[in-house]
């Protein structure tokens, strides 16, 4: 059996590097492949032939997967780039990029609606002129080039979209679009199913597995010319893509927090620099790395500083919760008037609520619900306790000591203040809840409707309060940041944000950054149809600090003031996007073993930065406890690597890891390159 050729075969299990097998027939890079592992049978993805001959016995592959064809060779290096970067087994890697079922010819009927609604087309809106300036500017690339569209709430970018869609489209190309996930998909799929027809399909999370696979199908085999989706849609093998598109590049839920901890904004910039196409960032306030790559040059930078038909930006009232210090008679009968409010709601919001609910109009409230740690802080004077090493907020713990997670800094907590010798520090904490319970209380024969992870868990659960607030069924709207996000609502003329300390505390370097997104964001959903004429929407902030960066920079609208000033804080501790992260989590069902096994990658990180020059930019942050100490029964610490040599962050990651023969049985080593998340 001369021909028999031996191959690197990326299997589906946790294995570090692909593995050799040989085969009698001739194959092709990209193919899917049954092989034998262990005493299971499992699939594999075919990298290459190879003529380097492992030290053990070498088994054959059993069949190829006749169903697909072999994977398009730009996929193959981005899926080998995804693997390599993130440091994250190529085989796992490789299954990502099929369906999750067979094909089937048959089609049941079936009771859910169509995943793309048939609906009456629409002509071509005509562009202010910003955006024909942006799409003509953008439109005259056509290799690959990264741009931002950077557009205040309002203004546009989604026509701007359809149009550079549509010219890719008349060349014969394709072109995939991601939208953060749940929140997005009803009402944009509707407008892009009105412009596009039936040239449309559509992965995301609330599919079934028959949806998923048909519609992955239908872009594979040529059907449909438009994907859209959330960031798993990058994973679906497109012919002749000519652009790709990511809206709301800015949003968190990019970045995959389990297994394949990839950002599909970055995989999908590496996509177009892979498949040489135009890759389109939009968002009104861009997350601080695309914003310092346009800045320096690297991307090209597209502004659109107007909302559509010159509506107004909505009013920011910020309401400064320090309890009202003077005595006099004014506020003592202020406070009278007001006894029967709750204390997180501000008597100048409940106002604000009555007039616009008097006038028949829409009112949402949102609460920063991530803020599962206690916060501590001064009620008399806003003051919040950081550490002193990492600018991050300290965490309460049992009542009696706060901790900084990254570092391990502990102090006592004393309950007198610090900064003005006179309020008592107060642990604060409040949920969606709570605040329905007093808006039933207080609003009677109102209608309130929630909106959280616990109300909406389905596609329809969403469609359902869309529908109910497009038509006015809903009267004030509670939730989380995921009414935040890019829907649209006639009636809607008043935001407010019930206490926007939460999101300034959580323990993270980004919190500054999200309020400011989650501000503007939210602000961007207030009277976005407000005719000339009309009062503007309103936004209410209510908080204990006013005078915080995020709030003074979202309440002049002025994104670009803010990142000037942040990245500069971020550049002093050489936090992303200056510099570069990496966290390990180190988990386990043993506390002991946690904390030892934490120790010991510690001082593996200390030797080898000490062993090799090249490392010497590289800091080590901890072991510390994570935020979230105990989750799912398993006890958390992580390890922080931090440097401003870029290059160094990868190799030193896979270094201190080595071949995992050393972690002891039991715990688990999850590496996070540039984690969104450090909780």
């Amino acid at each position: 059996m001369s021909d028999v050729q031996l191959w690197r075969v990326a299997v589906d299990a946790p294995l570090p590097e692909a593995l050799t097998y040989s085969f009698a027939h001739p194959l092709k890079r990209g193919q899917l492949v049954n092989v034998p592992l262990g005493r299971r049978k499992v699939k594999g993805l075919v990298l290459g032939p190879t003529d380097k001959v492992p030290d053990f016995e070498i088994k054959s592959i059993d069949s190829i997967d006749e169903e697909y064809s072999p994977l398009p060779e730009a996929f193959m290096k981005w899926l080998e780039w995804l693997a390599q970067y993130y440091i994250h087994p190529i085989g796992q890697v490789a299954q990502s990029a099929f369906p999750p079922l067979k094909k089937t010819d048959k089609q049941r009927q079936s009771k859910r609606p169509p995943v793309i609604p048939k609906l009456e087309s629409d002509t071509n809106l005509n562009l202010t002129e910003e955006q024909s300036a942006c799409f003509e500017s953008i439109s005259q690339h056509h290799n690959f080039s990264t741009h931002l569209l950077f557009g205040v709430t309002g203004s546009g970018k989604t026509e701007v979209y359809l149009r550079l869609l549509e010219k890719v489209l008349s060349e014969g190309k394709r072109g995939l679009v991601l939208v953060p996930e749940i929140s997005l998909t009803p009402q944009l799929i509707q407008r892009f199913a009105r412009r596009f027809g039936d040239k449309i399909a559509a992965l995301h999370s609330q599919l079934t597995d028959r949806e998923r696979t048909n519609q992955w199908w239908d872009i594979v085999e040529g059907r449909k010319s438009i994907l859209i989706g959330a960031r798993s849609a990058l994973f679906c093998p497109i012919e002749d893509l000519g652009l790709i598109i990511v809206d709301e590049e800015h949003e968190p839920s990019f970045k995959q927090d389990e297994k394949l901890k990839y950002n599909g904004r970055d995989a999908a910039v590496m996509m177009g620099k892979m498949m040489n196409c135009p890759v389109v960032l939009g968002s009104a306030t861009p997350s601080l790395e695309t914003w310092k790559n346009a800045v320096d040059g690297k991307y090209h930078l597209h502004t659109l500083r107007h909302r559509v038909a010159n509506r107004a930006l909505p009013e920011i009232e910020v309401i400064d919760l320090r309890k009202q210090k003077d005595d006099s008679e004014e506020q003592k009968k202020i406070v009278e008037k007001y006894s029967h409010l709750p204390f997180w709601l501000s008597p100048k919001l409940y106002d604000r609520m009555h007039e616009v609910l008097d006038r028949g109009d829409q009112a949402a409230l949102f609460l920063n619900r991530r803020g599962i740690a206690q916060m501590v802080v001064c009620p008399a004077c806003g003051h919040t306790r950081e550490c002193p090493n990492c600018d991050i907020s300290l965490t309460l713990h049992a009542h009696s000591h706060l901790i900084c997670h990254y570092c391990d800094y502990h102090e006592n907590f004393k309950t007198k203040c610090p900064d003005c010798k006179e309020g008592q520090l107060e642990a604060i904490g409040l949920g969606t809840e709570l605040v329905e319970t007093d808006l039933a209380r207080l609003f009677p024969g109102k209608t309130i409707a929630r909106a959280d992870r616990d109300e909406i868990q389905s596609r329809a659960d969403l469609e359902d309060l869309v529908q109910k607030m497009e038509s006015g069924e809903i009267d004030i709207l509670v939730g989380t940041q995921m009414i935040a996000k890019g829907l649209d609502f006639p009636k809607l003329k008043l935001v407010g944000l019930v206490l926007a300390d939460v999101g300034f505390n959580l323990p993270d370097f980004r919190a500054t950054e999200r309020s400011f997104q989650l501000i503007t964001q939210m602000s961007g959903r207030a009277g976005r149809h407000v005719q000339e004429g009309e009062a503007p929407g309103m936004v209410i902030i209510q908080t204990f600090n006013a005078e915080h960066d995020s709030i003074t920079f979202a309440r002049n609208h002025d994104f670009e003031g803010f990142a000037k000033h942040e990245l500069e804080i971020r550049g002093q501790l050489s936090y992303p996007p200056v510099g570069r992260l990496v966290s390990f989590r180190i988990q386990g069902t043993h506390l002991g073993k946690v904390e030892d096994t934490a120790g010991l990658l510690a001082r593996r990180a200390h030797a080898l930065k000490a062993q090799f020059p090249q490392y010497n930019s590289i800091e080590i942050l901890g072991p510390a406890e994570a935020p979230l100490s105990k989750l799912r029964g398993q006890f958390r610490f992580h390890l922080l690597i931090k440097t401003t040599q870029v290059a160094a962050a990868n190799p030193f990651s896979r270094q201190l890891l080595g071949d995992q023969e050393w972690i002891p049985s039991g715990i688990k080593i999850l590496i996070d390159i540039d984690p969104m998340s450090l909780l």
